[in-house]
């Protein structure tokens, strides 16, 4: 799993990834650090959307012990959250379990481990690589490099195979069995990129008072409809021979009437 530094985030530099490297404590501890802040107070369900997409957040409408023990025994945390001025009421946070392949998202595939991935793949039936739909596989795909290969139980692991090589090169492996066959998936996490900022030139708005028009490139002249054109295409007087080569070249013997079985007698009627 990629080291994250949790310290380092805040309820304003929250997105839907990298929530994904919160746990239940950091929710709390995150939101009481915030709660002075003006913009945090104005925003608060904005913030509060955002840790939904990772966590599920229940406000505790009747704070009683019997009612957070209930939330506690299905692994909640249960803390104070400042979500409106007036109040600050009891919610129970959970983070969202991710159990089957279609939990996965383009979100949270970078912040689970090879081996919670595999983990989760098994589980899917154990229908191996080719049972997962397109879409779940290229969401995998661009957190994590894979690999598959199926052959009898007896050469997988051969000296040399496939399976040595991936081993060696930091990929985990899953086996799953297939009558006297078995499939390998290797699975090895992709570096997180930075997505690339592409940077435009400014285009000078019409209204724009301090824009200089002789800056601008000249607009070339449209002549597509230009008449001078037009009676320069067609100016009969320029049509010569050229103007009816003919792109055959054709012995003239070739187009007898005799080659093409014609006889004289149809030519004399």
């Amino acid at each position: 799993m990629r080291v994250k530094d949790k310290k380092a985030l805040t309820l304003k530099t929250l997105n839907k990834s990298n929530v994904w490297d919160l746990q239940e404590n950091d929710v709390f501890r995150l939101w009481e650090a915030a709660e002075k802040d003006a913009d945090i107070k104005d925003n608060a369900r904005h913030y509060l959307d955002i840790l939904k997409s990772a966590f599920e957040i229940e406000e505790l409408k009747v704070d009683k012990p019997e009612i957070i023990k209930k939330y506690e025994a299905r692994s909640y945390k249960v803390g104070q959250l400042r979500i409106d001025e007036s109040s600050k009421s009891k919610w129970a946070v959970k983070k969202r379990p991710i159990l089957r392949v279609t939990d996965l998202t383009y979100e949270n595939i970078h912040h689970i481990t090879t081996s919670k991935l595999l983990e989760v793949i098994d589980r899917n039936f154990g229908g191996g690589w080719d049972s997962l739909s397109q879409s779940i596989q290229d969401i995998i795909e661009s957190g994590f490099d894979i690999s598959t290969t199926t052959l009898p139980k007896d050469r997988l692991r051969k000296p040399g195979s496939m399976y040595e090589k991936k081993v060696a090169d930091g990929f985990d492996v899953l086996e799953i069995p297939k009558g006297m066959w078995v499939e390998a998936i290797f699975a090895k996490p992709k570096p997180e990129m930075e997505k690339p900022r592409i940077k435009t030139e400014p285009t000078p708005d019409d209204d724009d008072p301090d824009r200089d028009d002789e800056d601008l490139p000249e607009e070339e002249e449209d002549t597509y409809n230009s008449d001078d054109d037009d009676d320069s295409m067609f100016d009969e007087d320029k049509l010569t021979e050229e103007s009816y080569r003919t792109t055959f070249d054709t012995d003239p013997e070739d187009l007898s009437l005799e080659a093409e079985g014609i006889s004289d007698d149809y030519e004399d009627e």
